[in-house]
């Protein structure tokens, strides 16, 4: 019984704020997938908890990251607002080619920059990996606060590097978190692209 105690402890940590921080995370993207407003309350107690985690692990890229998202979710509550049908729910967009192209760019040139200022001015661990993080996170989260149906394939590629970071961090509640984070992003492509194609979402 003790050792399965251990084991339970290793693998879902033994910090409060981490796993307050996991649970608020996950039910914030079910929420999201959903295509309700609601999401947003908890998706901002999850970046403040967030942003102490990273730090202390000295993430400093990600811990940095959550002041972003932390504005990004007040912006994208009101964009959200804005967006409903008369169902209540978001309305589901496209993104234009040129969005894409922007956002594309944008990853590129925030991944070097910021991992290369990281590796060079900071004793960040794993610096490019996390630099490629907070730039696919960025370009996700905007995508999403916009309502884009191209949010969740960024999201996938966000869950999959996270995942590997997480692990090698010994963050294993965190990294429980972002393969539930994968599963649900593949699931949001999947239910906003049928609501996309339905087209069953009218403006109020």
């Amino acid at each position: 019984m003790e050792e399965f105690g251990t084991f339970l402890a290793g693998m879902f940590g033994s910090r409060a704020v981490e796993i307050t921080a996991a649970v608020l995370g996950f039910v914030n993207v079910v929420l999201i997938i959903r295509r309700t407003i609601w999401n947003y309350p908890f998706g901002i107690a999850m970046v403040i908890l967030y942003g102490w985690i990273f730090w202390d692990y000295r993430l400093y890229a990600e811990a940095g990251l959550q002041v972003y998202f932390l504005i990004i979710q007040i912006v994208g509550w009101y964009w959200w607002l804005q967006g409903r049908g008369g169902d209540g729910l978001v309305i589901v967009e496209r993104a234009p080619g040129a969005e894409l192209a922007a956002c594309a760019l944008a990853v590129a040139a925030v991944t070097g920059g910021l991992g290369w200022a990281l590796a060079t001015h900071t004793d960040a661990s794993l610096p490019y990996s996390d630099a490629a993080v907070a730039a696919l996170s960025v370009v996700a989260q905007y995508l999403l606060a916009r309502r884009r149906l191209e949010s969740w394939p960024v999201w996938i590629a966000v869950d999959v590097l996270a995942i590997g970071i997480y692990i090698v961090k010994g963050l294993y509640p965190t990294a429980v978190l972002y393969a539930l984070f994968l599963c649900l992003a593949t699931t949001g492509l999947v239910v906003w692209a049928r609501a996309w194609k339905r087209g069953d979402a009218v403006r109020a």
